[in-house]
């Protein structure tokens, strides 16, 4: 499929089966999968939907989708070992959606030799459609943006979705603010300038695949705590999101042990 085509898919599946719910899921359509980790009937719905069409376009490829993986830990076994996949967030942010928050969106992202190659963010409450092409740079709407670095006199403004780390102080960097608990919010959030990085415990691909290769399209820089790079293979904990390399090296150096291991 080519890159408008997987676009027009999400912006459809969300119209048919993620927004006629906003504000409006009945008893019963929420469940809990494990304490505190939501899912609702529009993230399985949705997910079916993309991963049916991304498989007959691409019959060989293996689809990564965050319900699939849930079902089933074995298909990320096939996803690490595969030379085509794809990932697939049907609603990120399904906390915010549950509760009302336009704040979530549909991800995807086409991995290659396992590397991101392209990616998708489709935010359908806000209307706002972010795509990236590996080389080519990322667009939002159809428009071109970029993301200066973070200036030498700049203290890097930061947040995180690590209730512990929320209001906690870098060695004198500003307190971290709470993220928007949406990797399809958050990562586009530092490409606007409005956050300089983020703080994440978890690696997983369908969160982390798409808004990665958008932020390393602008300039920016995301790796581990332990100072390696991420990659959508990665599945060691603990990431740093940063709008510049700079920026991940003073977050980074400045992580007690005892903080990056929560």
């Amino acid at each position: 499929m080519d890159t408008l085509a997987v676009l027009e898919l999400m912006k459809q599946v969300a119209a048919e089966v993620i927004t006629p719910r906003f504000r409006a899921l009945a008893d019963g359509e929420v469940i809990e999968k494990n304490p505190g980790d939501l899912v609702t009937v529009a993230d399985r719905e949705a997910e079916v939907l993309i991963t049916r069409a991304l498989l007959a376009a691409h019959p060989d490829a293996v689809v990564l989708g965050e319900e699939a993986h849930a079902a089933d830990h074995s298909v990320l076994d096939r996803y690490l070992a595969a030379e085509h996949a794809f990932t697939v967030d049907p609603v990120d942010g399904t906390k915010n959606f549950v509760h009302g928050n336009p704040d979530h969106a549909v991800m995807i992202a086409e991995t290659v030799g396992g590397e991101t190659v392209r990616g998708w963010i489709w935010q359908p409450e806000h209307e706002v459609a972010w795509v990236v092409e590996r080389g080519a740079g990322v667009e939002r709407n159809g428009e071109r943006v970029t993301r200066r670095p973070v200036g030498d006199e700049e203290d890097p403004r930061g947040v995180t979705s690590i209730w512990s780390l929320r209001g906690h102080t870098l060695d004198g960097l500003p307190a971290l603010k709470p993220s928007w608990v949406c990797c399809g919010v958050d990562y586009p959030k530092l490409i606007e300038g409005e956050i300089d990085y983020i703080l994440y415990s978890r690696s997983n691909a369908w969160d982390h695949a798409p808004g990665s290769l958008m932020v390393t399209e602008v300039g920016g820089f995301v790796g581990h705590l332990d100072g390696t790079t991420y990659g959508p293979r990665s599945t060691r904990p603990g990431m740093v999101v940063a709008a510049d390399r700079a920026t991940y090296r003073a977050v980074q150096r400045r992580m007690p042990q005892e903080l990056a291991s929560r």
